[in-house]
């Protein structure tokens, strides 16, 4: 018999349960048990044992087609890396770089020649790669990178060189020790003419491990976490590699040095490029939700057996999660992580269906890329939040390594500005907000968006994430009214997120066309950010409520459900409460009924005091990926 666990467990596993339930069990074995040590060597030793055992198991499979030696099952491959980070996020991250970003640039962005030579090769981690693109100069703003990738057609090499200080690939993950090969975006320059950034394969060391000539890699050491991950540096020197080791799906160049392309604007073509790693972005987000679950299962099973303080007409001391404040601090997380999660395993399933389909849809695509973008901002700034409430609801005992709280947050504090900036991210959101997703938003500068959004903004139909009939339902039963109860009304949550999300549209398009008449484009752009990223967020918050209002009505079980409900209020109103200024200052919300919205919060939180560890149980971590010592006060003493 399924128990109530289990339900919440499958309802938030989402359509790759199966996947999620095997790599439980691979990780319950003791290789994978979470360790803590900011010995480099030895973490990185940890690491490279595991993904060798991975990979022997057939790991990355999924994450290639089939006629490349793979599974081609992409959401999968996603799930995986996504587990991994309940054991240890070097791990992840080490296996995204080698199987994800790396392995999917060759995969994605080359052709025959470069499936053929490679691709098997780095499944079975016979080709050790890293992914060349940060600069100590650039880092968001991909298009500005400055290594060059120059044609000599009298030898038909390209010469890739670091003409700059800034050009230097900086932070790259495997650069300082593992990767003998990487694969480098670069200008590419032939006659004279750049055609924008490319990628390219570029050889790095020998066999021995020894940099190769023109080659100058160095190591960055100790960082704020992720000891196991060899992050490193990288110089190139005029170093020639075969026109062949050019990525040649989306640019080419014959032999004679001329360019040729499917794509010919130069902007559509690199984003249309940078469109198809998506995944990465995706591993993220979700890979840091992942840890955020953990430290909060953690946190919750501590506050069911700490106590402190005696009740004045009881004996003994209080368990800390009786405590109101505590519930006050944990509980919204929770919500916010069964939330996220939802929205995540959409995202996920949109991803897998169209990166799996013969004919993508253009706009789905572009729709994707800003949902991906959204989310990867929400669940790495969530998770953030999450691990240090959760090591502060811990005290003192969550501070030691052995309870893996401080490892968790010294891991996760990177995805906030990794695979994308979290501001800029969320402004790219809003861009294809304010555009409706115009074709060429994405290569535009502040100054020709501005120009364009104050022209065509507004004009936009607010598209829906989860099924039209469930939203369209809920809505038609929302209780527009004063009551205390109304606010539990899933209506009228709705409701207030969406007439947040098109006010704040609406009003960041009429400042930007009356800006614009006032003040040069860029200026005008700077002048309205702040509520560009409070309308992105919006949005974002809107889209996560109707993800999570889908993955109950899948859930099977009544009693998963009236749980999950009491969490989706929980969410929604913690949401209200966040930004209850602006409802008040806009008129949304009464002062009494603001006042209501946290009585609210407090009702659910009691209410869901009974069914704490449920929750967390249904967050699906294996007993030894949470294994904390301060969880087991047998060991108080050892």
């Amino acid at each position: 018999m399924t128990t109530t666990a289990e339900h919440l467990r499958n309802a938030l596993d989402g359509r790759w349960r199966d996947v999620k339930n095997a790599v439980r069990d691979e990780l319950s074995t003791e290789v994978f048990r979470p360790h803590y040590t900011p010995n480099t060597v030895i973490a990185r030793a940890k690491v490279a044992e595991q993904m060798k055992i991975m990979a022997a198991k057939g790991a990355a499979e999924d994450g290639f087609r089939k006629e490349h030696g793979g599974n081609g099952d992409v959401g999968a491959a996603v799930t995986r890396i996504e587990m991994l980070a309940m054991s240890d996020l070097s791990l992840m991250v080490k296996a995204g770089v080698q199987w994800g970003l790396f392995g999917g640039a060759v995969e994605n962005l080359g052709t025959e020649r470069h499936h053929k030579a490679y691709v098997q090769r780095i499944i079975d981690l016979d080709l050790m790669g890293c992914f060349g693109m940060t600069e100590t100069g650039h880092g968001s703003d991909v298009q500005a990178l400055e290594t060059t990738a120059t044609y000599d057609p009298a030898t038909q090499e390209f010469v890739i060189n670091s003409p700059t200080p800034t050009s230097r690939k900086d932070y790259i993950g495997g650069a300082a020790e593992t990767a003998k090969v990487s694969a480098v975006f670069a200008q590419l320059i032939t006659n004279g003419e750049s055609h924008g950034v490319h990628c390219f394969v570029v050889p790095l060391r020998d066999e021995d491990g020894n940099d190769l000539p023109g080659i100058t890699t160095s190591d960055c050491h100790y960082k704020g976490g992720l000891p196991g991950v060899d992050n490193g540096r990288i110089m190139f020197d005029n170093v020639r590699i075969p026109r062949d080791n050019l990525l040649n799906k989306y640019g080419d160049v014959a032999a004679d040095g001329t360019y040729s392309s499917p794509i010919e604007n130069v902007n559509r073509r690199f984003f249309t490029m940078l469109g198809t790693l998506i995944r990465g972005r995706v591993t993220v987000g979700g890979s840091a939700a992942a840890a955020g679950r953990v430290a909060l299962d953690i946190a919750v099973r501590y506050a069911l057996q700490r106590k402190q303080f005696s009740a004045p007409d009881d004996e003994g001391e209080v368990l800390i999660m009786d405590y109101l404040v505590h519930q006050r601090r944990l509980f919204p997380l929770i919500a916010r992580s069964y939330a996220l999660q939802f929205a995540q395993n959409e995202l996920v399933a949109r991803l897998h269906d169209l990166q799996t389909s013969d004919n993508p849809d253009a706009e789905e695509q572009r729709e994707l890329e800003s949902r991906a973008a959204g989310l990867k901002a929400a669940n790495t700034w969530h998770t953030s939040t999450a691990i240090q409430e959760a090591r502060e609801a811990c005290g003192g005992a969550g501070y030691l390594a052995e309870n893996r709280l401080i490892a968790l947050r010294a891991d996760t504090d990177v995805f906030t500005t990794f695979e994308g900036d979290n501001h800029v991210l969320t402004q790219l959101v809003a861009k294809e907000l304010l555009t409706a997703y115009a074709d060429d938003i994405k290569g535009m500068s502040p100054v020709e968006w501005v120009r364009f959004a104050a022209n065509f903004a507004g004009d936009r139909v607010l598209k829906r994430t989860a099924a039209e009939t469930i939203m369209q339902t809920i809505l038609d039963s929302r209780q527009d009214n004063e009551e205390e109860g109304s606010l539990f009304n899933r209506g009228t949550q709705v409701q207030m997120f969406e007439d947040r999300e098109e006010y704040l549209l609406a009003s960041v398009a009429r400042r930007l066309q009356r800006k614009s008449k006032e003040m040069s484009a860029f200026d005008a752009f700077n002048a309205v950010q702040d509520h560009v990223l409070h309308t992105a967020k919006a949005h974002i918050d809107r889209i996560v409520l109707e993800a999570f209002v889908a993955g109950i009505d899948a859930c099977e079980d009544e009693e998963a459900r009236n749980i999950l409900g009491m969490v989706c209020d929980l969410y929604a109103l913690s949401v209200i409460e966040d930004d209850k200024a602006w409802f008040i200052e806009h008129r949304f919300l009464s002062t009494e009924r603001a006042k209501a919205v946290t009585r609210g919060i407090n009702q659910r939180c009691r209410d869901l005091r009974p069914h704490a560890e449920l929750l967390v149980d249904g967050f699906g971590i294996p007993e030894q990926l949470r294994y904390a010592e301060m969880l087991h006060p047998e060991n108080i003493l050892d």
